[in-house]
């Protein structure tokens, strides 16, 4: 970490600031807005994915051709993919349950936090706990 640029910390807190005020904003870091989502009530949800991911999409498929490296870290931008086996089936099945008993996905977890849901800690505590758990296990 010490040979990123001086400017790099400060730029994930600016993209951390900017995704909890979109997650606030757009109403995402509500646990009842998001089970109204998985309960095919409200696609408010699928509306904010899908924009931040043609977003996300461009970004990914223009940098690599303005810069050969990242700006603030030097790394060259390259494709890293995840074989799809059966460990992602079962995590992403573990996760979906948590995500549908908590009402809440991790990121927006925090930015709900921040929006005054004080009882969304019960949900961060069961993360930071089924995390560690699960780095005891793998160990």
């Amino acid at each position: 970490m010490a040979d990123r640029h001086p400017l790099f910390m400060p730029l994930i807190l600016v993209g951390g600031l900017i995704f909890g005020f979109g997650l606030g904003f757009s109403q995402m870091a509500r646990p009842e807005v998001v089970l109204d989502f998985l309960q095919f009530e409200d696609f408010g949800l699928l509306f904010v994915m899908f924009g931040a991911a043609i977003v996300t999409g461009v970004g990914f498929a223009v940098m690599p051709r303005i810069r050969d490296a990242a700006p603030l870290t030097g790394d060259p931008y390259e494709r890293r993919l995840k074989p799809f086996d059966r460990n992602v089936l079962v995590g992403g099945a573990i996760f979906g349950v948590g995500w549908g008993l908590s009402g809440i996905c991790p990121g927006a977890a925090y930015a709900s936090l921040g929006v005054g849901n004080v009882t969304i800690l019960w949900a961060l505590a069961g993360m930071f706990v089924g995390a560690y758990l699960q780095g005891y296990v793998r160990s």
